[in-house]
């Protein structure tokens, strides 16, 4: 780890996120370094440097490296790289809304659909970030995500999925909307309608409430209410959802117990300048250990020191 990076006047230490800015930045003598790496096949050089800097510095160092070269960074990097650290450091490469999209692109690809990564993108990201998300998506794919999304799915759940590309934030009274989800949970057949609308056009605060008073009322958590009465995709969306409206930290930990790669680098490249040092701490509470060691068992070679680069530090 470079020791500079402790060494920042700017760093933004009020974030909960583990990859700051680097303070004593030079794109130019990152971009002579980085040529000689590839040059080289110098994978711990690589690592290095774009694990400890944070993605505005990289969208520099990569103009500088185009500048000078002649030549395109990522191009270079799948050139010269295989296998799961070429996959990571293209990853850390791309702008952070170029990146979402790009999850989301992948979890549509090919022969079925990844609806859980998709749930994650849409259930801990605000109305206005997905917007953005979708101004890219058509940019980069020259598609529309909604038409997209909605040929992946069916049914309510992508009733649900669309509630959340465009979701918004209206205010009601805490009782009322209590009343309305109990009451849909009362004929023979449960109505999704309240929990989709209600669950995608609330702030966190409110919906907190609404739950609490859910469970008051029925006897039961959330999710048993959610598990005895949705079935399929539906109930799966509306289990995420709940989750990252009680706690978007404790629900991604979760999904890092999978030590899936394309899960982990999802969520490590997606959440490392933003609340990595959140999912960190749920970590450690859900599994006994943290991250920092759980990765060590699960990876190696300089894959698993970017990893630890990224994750930065033991709990």
């Amino acid at each position: 780890m470079d020791p500079e990076y402790f060494k920042s006047y700017d760093m933004c230490w009020g974030t909960l996120g583990t990859v700051r800015p680097f303070s004593n930045f030079h794109p130019d003598w990152d971009a002579v370094a980085i040529q000689g790496a590839l040059e080289d096949k110098d994978t711990g050089t690589l690592v290095r440097i774009l694990t400890n800097r944070n993605n505005a510095q990289r969208q520099v160092i990569s103009k500088t490296f185009e500048e000078i070269t002649k030549k395109d960074l990522a191009a270079g990097l799948k050139k010269a790289l295989a296998g799961d650290l070429e996959t990571l450091l293209l990853e850390l490469l791309m702008p952070p809304l170029q990146y979402e999209a790009h999850r989301l692109q992948q979890a549509m690809a090919g022969l079925g659909t990844d609806e859980e990564t998709l749930l994650e993108i849409l259930c801990t990201r605000s109305g206005e970030q997905l917007r953005e998300i979708s101004d890219v998506y058509k940019q980069l794919y020259e598609k529309d995500l909604q038409k997209e999304l909605k040929g992946e799915t069916s049914g309510d759940f992508a009733k649900l999925v669309m509630a959340l590309l465009n979701k918004g934030n209206v205010a009601d009274v805490v009782q009322r909307d209590i009343e309305s989800l109990s009451a849909s949970l009362n004929g023979k057949k449960a109505d999704a309608g309240p929990w989709i609308e209600i669950l995608t056009s609330r702030d966190s605060d409110h919906l907190n409430k609404v739950l609490l008073g859910l469970e008051l009322e029925r006897g039961q958590m959330v999710e048993q209410t959610l598990e005895k009465h949705f079935t399929g995709d539906l109930r799966l969306g509306l289990k995420v959802l709940v989750q990252c409206i009680q706690s978007p930290a404790d629900y991604l930990a979760k999904r890092l117990t999978t030590m899936k790669t394309t899960i982990l680098q999802g969520i490590m490249v997606s959440h490392c300048e933003e609340d990595l040092l959140c999912i960190r701490a749920a970590y450690l509470k859900l599994t006994g250990t943290s991250l920092y060691t759980a990765l060590q068992k699960q990876f190696k070679g300089d894959h698993l020191q970017a990893l630890l680069a990224i994750c930065r530090s033991e709990d």
